[in-house]
C-alpha cells in the first residue's frame, strides 16, 4: 500500500491509499481518518471502498506532515564518513530535523539568505508503525510500518559553526518527505534498496541501503533503548557518498536547479530550487 496525502480544490489535505495501476486514489476520510497519522496509528485499517480521484485531479503533499519526531542518523554510510573527513561512527549519530522544515513533492526548497553553503542530501527513511520502549533488534519488523524519502537538506556553514548539528536541518522547506510512505510489506528487504540523487538530470548520488553502518535494527534498538518510539516517528537513516560538501570544488544547491532522489520501490521525490526572497525586493 502507497499512502498519501492529498487535496483537491478544497485544499483540505486528507489521506489516501495511491494505486499506480489506475493513477487514482482512495479518499481514506470516508473511512474515518482525518490524516496519515492516524492511519499509522491504527494497528488495523478497514476502508470504504469509495469512488476513487483520478491523480490528475489532486496535489500531492507529504505523506505525513505532523510526525511527533523526525530522527535523523549521521555518517551513516561508510564512504560518506570520509568524504566528509570524519571516522565512521561505533555508535549511532543522532540529531533531529523540525516537522516545521517538511513539504512535499513539487515545493521548492527555499535556499535562506543567511547561508552560503546549502547542500543536498539523499536519505532511505523508515516510519514507525506500533510504538515501543527498548525494543528488540530481532523485533524491528514489528514495528515498521513503512518507507519513504527524505532530502536532508542542510547549511554546511550553519552546521560546523557549532557542535550541534540540528539548526542546520531546519530552516523552512529543508525536509522534503515524500511522495508515499510504501508499507513495509511491500519491500521485502529494505537494505537491499538502489538510492540516488540528480540535479537536472546529473547524477551526483549513487548507492545502495546494503551500505548502511546501522541498519534498521540496530538504529530501532538504539533509539528506543533511550526515548519510547512513538507512532509516526520517522527515522532517515543517512546519506550515501557525493553530497556537495565532499567534492572539490564543493558544490552548493544554487536557485533554479531540480532535485530528484529515487530509491528502489519507493519512486522519486522532486522539488525545485528557489532563493528565499530578500525584503523590499
Amino acid at each position: 500500500m502507497k499512502l498519501v496525502s492529498f487535496s483537491t480544490n478544497s485544499n483540505e489535505t486528507r489521506p489516501g491509499i495511491l494505486f499506480d495501476d489506475t493513477n487514482s486514489i482512495l479518499d481514506l476520510t470516508h473511512s474515518g481518518f482525518k490524516d496519515t497519522l492516524g492511519v499509522i496509528s491504527r494497528e488495523i485499517i478497514t476502508t470504504v471502498e469509495a469512488e476513487r480521484i483520478p491523480l490528475d485531479e489532486v496535489r500531492v503533499h507529504a505523506p505525513l506532515a505532523n510526525p511527533p519526531r523526525i530522527f535523523a542518523i549521521g555518517l551513516n554510510y561508510r564512504d560518506h564518513a570520509k568524504e566528509s573527513g570524519m571516522e565512521i561512527p561505533t555508535t549511532p549519530v543522532v540529531f533531529f530535523k523540525l516537522p516545521t522544515a517538511i513539504i512535499g513533492p513539487g515545493e521548492p526548497i527555499v535556499l535562506p539568505k543567511n547561508s552560503t553553503q546549502p547542500d543536498y542530501e539523499a536519505e532511505f527513511a523508515f516510519v514507525i508503525g506500533k510504538g515501543g520502549y527498548r525494543i528488540a533488534a530481532a523485533d524491528w519488523r514489528d514495528h515498521v510500518y513503512g518507507y519513504t524519502i527524505v532530502n536532508d537538506v542542510s547549511a554546511r556553514d550553519v552546521q560546523f559553526s557549532s557542535t550541534q548539528w540540528s539548526m542546520s536541518k531546519c530552516f523552512p522547506t529543508f525536509c522534503p518527505l515524500g511522495p508515499a510512505i510504501v508499507t513495509a510489506d511491500e519491500i521485502s528487504d529494505p537494505h537491499a534498496l538502489d538510492i540516488s540523487l540528480s540535479i537536472d538530470g546529473e547524477m551526483l548520488q549513487h548507492s545502495n541501503t546494503r551500505e548502511l553502518v546501522f541498519k534498521i535494527p540496530e538504529l530501532i534498538e538504539y533509539l528506543s533503548s533511550i526515548t519510547p518510539l512513538l507512532p509516526g516517528d520517522i527515522v532517515s537513516t543517512g546519506t550515501p557518498p557525493g553530497v556537495g560538501l565532499g567534492r572539490n570544488p564543493k558544490r552548493w544547491l544554487k536557485p533554479g536547479e531540480t532535485v530528484t532522489v529515487t530509491i528502489e520501490g519507493l519512486g522519486s521525490l522532486t522539488n525545485p530550487v528557489v532563493a528565499e526572497l530578500v525584503e523590499g525586493s
